[in-house]
């Protein structure tokens, strides 16, 4: 044991034991009559003494693991170890090795005798107290007994948790086994190593808690959420696409082990699959004069779209609310696109514009697309151009000339009054495309900006924030 005496921290371990005994205490009184016989034998069980002698022998009915059998097979039956992943050899593939020092210990065997664990699990100042009693911490090991020897029997016995079980490694009917040929002679029995291999289960709860983290995370939902909204975001957006679960122990989870329990089952499997290669989805412009020409046509979802709205007009609707706002609807979400798209070319290296294979690019979408080129020592004009001419107005005309092209081979009446109203719900001050350029004009710091409004045609100079 530590030779230096901590009296403030033995004091707190006794109170957490204290604490942790009086809750199991009662939530089972809780459950009885006040007048239930059985009252007076649950509280004389659940006295500090009493209770942690009774830990003291059915800690030998479960064993601390990180590389478990029975998930392997629930009914298998076999050596099970407790490695330290910083301990293992490092390899190059992701292993349980990668864990270094922080990694969840898992539990296995008697579920009845699963409550000794939770009471080493205890913390005290960020320390478990087996982790306590591992490192020889005289507070802890002071905090079973007040009886240095009866601490000393108690100590040793939890400590046989995470303790190497005696007996040869074996495995079961059940188990995974594998025949590796170590020599040359695939026809010579004797030249195999049979291997059995275990379930990593420190390993699997680091993934399902990194994954549970992307799927439901705060600080992943709003990276996730800029993502949608082709904001610029600082952080990073993690995503685990095709996963599948694997449910070990049915009903019981905890006839598998802790971990287990503590996830209802659930262990995430990464896909596995050979790759589905698609189409570059960031269309570059190149050679164009306009990205409405071939590489914002080309995405998927705007021929969907478009698909839609024209189907919807040519049904002759009601001109009514419902119907404008499901107009409305529909080109929000190829404005959305538009944000989208051009969230994606913001991982271009500023200046991209001026590769000679987008020199044909129109200026107001060059200013648009580009904005980071702006920052380029030698880029004032561009900086100027994006800071004092109406290009977003010239964006929203084209944008609007480009769906109404996109209609008038099955809707011929469309023309100005159509391509206005495309163009305004673009140039909406409260819509997902003005808000990205106002994110942009703050991101990049400049000192005044267009306003991104339209009165009469005029983009109106301003200073200060939106």
């Amino acid at each position: 044991m530590s030779d230096v005496p901590s009296p403030g921290q033995a004091v707190s371990f006794h109170s957490a034991i204290d604490a942790f005994l009086q809750k199991r205490l009662d939530a089972k009184l809780d459950k009885l009559k006040p007048d239930d016989p059985l009252r007076p034998d649950l509280i004389a069980q659940h006295q500090r003494g009493p209770w942690l002698e009774s830990a003291a022998k059915r800690v030998l009915h479960i064993q601390a693991v990180t590389h478990a059998l029975k998930p392997v097979h629930p009914r298998a039956r076999g050596t099970n170890f407790y490695i330290e992943p910083q301990t293992l050899p490092v390899l190059s593939e992701v292993g349980s090795h990668t864990l270094g020092h922080d990694f969840a210990v898992d539990v296995v065997g008697d579920a009845a005798a699963l409550d000794v664990y939770k009471l080493l699990k205890i913390e005290v100042n960020g320390h478990s107290l087996l982790q306590a009693l591992k490192a020889g911490d005289s507070a802890a090991w002071k905090a079973l007994s007040e009886d240095p020897m009866q601490a000393q029997v108690l100590g040793e016995a939890f400590l046989g948790l995470i303790a190497e079980r005696g007996g040869e490694a074996s495995t079961h009917v059940l188990a995974k086994q594998l025949y590796w040929l170590v020599g040359e002679d695939a026809t010579d029995d004797t030249q195999y190593h049979l291997i059995i291999p275990l379930h990593a289960t420190s390993l699997s709860q680091s993934i399902y808690e990194e994954l549970q983290d992307a799927r439901f995370g705060e600080v992943n939902k709003q990276a996730r959420q800029a993502r949608r909204d082709g904001l610029p975001h600082e952080g990073i957006y993690r995503e685990y696409r095709d996963l599948a679960v694997q449910k070990m122990g049915g009903t019981k989870p905890h006839n598998i082990s802790q971990l287990n329990s503590e996830r209802r089952g659930d262990n995430y499997l990464l896909a596995s699959l050979p790759p589905r290669w698609k189409g570059e989805r960031n269309y570059l412009p190149v050679h164009a004069a306009s990205i409405f020409d071939r590489s914002f046509n080309a995405r998927p979802l705007v021929r969907d779209v478009v698909q839609v709205l024209s189907a919807f007009l040519l049904s002759d609707p009601p001109k009514n609310q419902a119907t404008r706002q499901r107009v409305e609807s529909l080109v929000d979400a190829l404005v959305d696109e538009m944000v989208i798209y051009a969230g994606e070319l913001l991982h271009q290296p500023a200046g991209w514009t001026r590769d000679e294979r987008f020199q044909q690019l129109a200026r107001p979408e060059m200013l648009w697309l580009d904005p980071f080129r702006c920052e380029l020592e030698d880029e004032h004009q561009f900086a100027s151009d994006w800071l004092g001419t109406d290009w977003p107005t010239q964006v929203g005309a084209r944008f609007g000339r480009w769906l109404n092209g996109q209609l008038k081979g099955r809707l011929p009446t469309v023309g100005v009054a159509e391509s206005r109203q495309w163009r305004n719900i673009l140039l909406d001050e409260d819509g997902s495309w003005v808000q990205q350029l106002r994110a942009l004009r703050n991101q990049l710091h400049v000192p005044e900006y267009r306003d991104l409004q339209e009165p009469g045609d005029v983009l109106t100079t301003v200073r200060g924030g939106v």
